[in-house]
């Protein structure tokens, strides 16, 4: 059987009788009792207690045992100094890709990563937990798995500075080994506390926000199906009963009918666009296009609109080709929608500037391709969103005009395929500035674009 270091050190030490500390010592009380009881002078006491009390260390010294100061450095010295391995528990926690505190199991930080810093806040090691982490149930759950060893896990969400949703993981751990209670092979350990607590976290917020978009598009999307086919079936209800015979009212209805109809037409096409595009935007198109020829074909498809609308698309290159990497179908779409727009919202009798240039890019040149309508423009709280699924600055506006919401989220993520940047300039009564940025691709396009229109 191994007994304990603590009991064989005990076992080998001489008698008390044999320690010339222990004599020294009782001489030096005695010394200190007679001075202040006032039986010995101050000018003899005095030497005599200096003198014992220097021959007390030397003697620990001489006899190899450990000094005073030592044994009382040992017993204030933190626990978590005499955790074996404890370098390799350092290295371990900072190289957690999440961030990651090590505590002790009163809930005192012991370490933590560099990565708690930028989710969290700075940690100081010693400090309690509480002055980091300000979540009642989060403090809880670290008290409890500190007392039972049960790991848990909880979520919590933060509202200042921003809308942040986070989940804690709270694991208990055992960092020295246990002791042997039995003695004996094959034993099992003896219940103890953990020695330790391990706290991580993990941000929810790209997850429940997309989870949150996913559930605001579901509902978007029903409610613009809804009103036109709530529409469709009301008036084929009035044309099966009153309207019967009416020929007049046969007609009309027919051709608001048609119109809802072709709504959700555009709709549903919008909506499958919309998901093509999303599920390449991580492959980049690899065929070369020449931009030029891209929006000559814009330009004429659109030319009845503008005709109707008493609109002039103006179309500025400065003659060279305009080559990029680019799928030309979705191109197309892109740009169709923004000139569109334009017409629509850009006012009766004014014009439609469309002006490709090349410009000068952090990793070589750039075609960019600006679409600027003279119409009212768009209020500056409404820039940020205008790009969102279903977002409409004018309502009413937008649904007399045929607009499904969808057209320029879907210009925004045929341009975040192409690895293109969109930006969006407006003065209120100024009309408003579309502009997409692509990387021109020169030395691939020399013997390949495709200007087909």
């Amino acid at each position: 059987m191994n007994e304990p270091a603590e009991a064989r050190d005990a076992a080998s030490a001489p008698p008390f009788w044999r320690q010339p500390r222990l004599w020294i010592g009782l001489i030096a009380a005695i010394v200190l009792v007679a001075m202040l009881s006032g039986e010995m002078a101050p000018g003899v006491g005095l030497p005599l207690l200096v003198v014992a009390v220097i021959g007390f260390f030397a003697c620990a010294i001489l006899t190899g045992e450990p000094p005073v100061l030592q044994r009382l450095a040992e017993k204030v010295r933190p626990q978590e100094d005499h955790v074996e391995g404890e370098p390799a528990v350092h290295a371990l926690i900072a190289a957690l890709p999440e961030p990651a505190l090590l505590l002790t199991p009163t809930g005192e930080i012991r370490t933590a990563n560099s990565r708690v810093a930028l989710a969290i806040g700075p940690a100081k090691v010693g400090d309690p937990l509480s002055f980091l982490v300000r979540v009642p149930e989060v403090l809880e759950a670290v008290r409890m798995a500190a007392e039972d060893g049960i790991p848990r896990r909880v979520e919590f969400a933060e509202r200042i500075p921003l809308d942040r949703w986070l989940e804690a993981h709270v694991v208990p751990v055992q960092l020295k080994p246990r002791p042997d209670a039995s003695g004996s092979k094959g034993a099992a350990p003896a219940p103890s506390k953990p020695d330790g607590v391990l706290l991580t976290f993990r941000d929810l917020t790209a997850q429940r926000r997309s989870e949150q978009m996913r559930a605001d598009f579901v509902a978007n999307a029903s409610h613009e199906l809804r009103t036109p086919l709530a529409s469709l079936s009301g008036f084929i209800e009035t044309l099966l009963g009153p309207a019967k015979n009416d020929a007049a009212a046969r007609e009309r209805f027919l051709g608001i009918m048609g119109a809802q109809a072709r709504r959700m037409s555009r709709l549903i096409d919008d909506l499958l666009s919309l998901s093509r595009i999303e599920l390449n935007v991580h492959v980049r198109p690899d065929t070369v296009v020449d931009l030029c020829g891209i929006l000559s074909h814009v330009r004429d498809t659109l030319g009845p609109l503008a005709q109707d609308r008493a609109i002039t698309i103006t179309l500025e290159t400065d003659g060279s080709a305009m080559p990029v990497r680019g799928d030309r179908d979705e191109l197309i779409r892109l740009f169709e929608n923004l000139v569109e727009n334009a017409l629509k919202y850009g006012g009766t009798g004014q014009n439609v500037d469309v002006r490709i240039a090349r410009e000068p890019g952090t990793q070589g040149d750039v075609a960019a391709v600006s679409v600027r309508d003279y119409g009212p423009g768009i209020a500056p709280e409404h820039l940020p969103r205008l790009t969102e699924r279903f977002y409409r600055v004018d309502v009413a506006a937008s649904r007399d005009q045929g607009g499904t919401g969808l057209g320029l989220a879907i210009v925004k993520h045929i341009v975040a395929r192409h690895r293109g940047r969109l930006m969006v300039e407006s003065t209120p009564g100024k009309g408003a500035t579309f502009t997409v940025r692509l990387d021109l691709s020169d030395d691939a396009a020399k013997n390949s674009v495709n200007t087909a229109a």
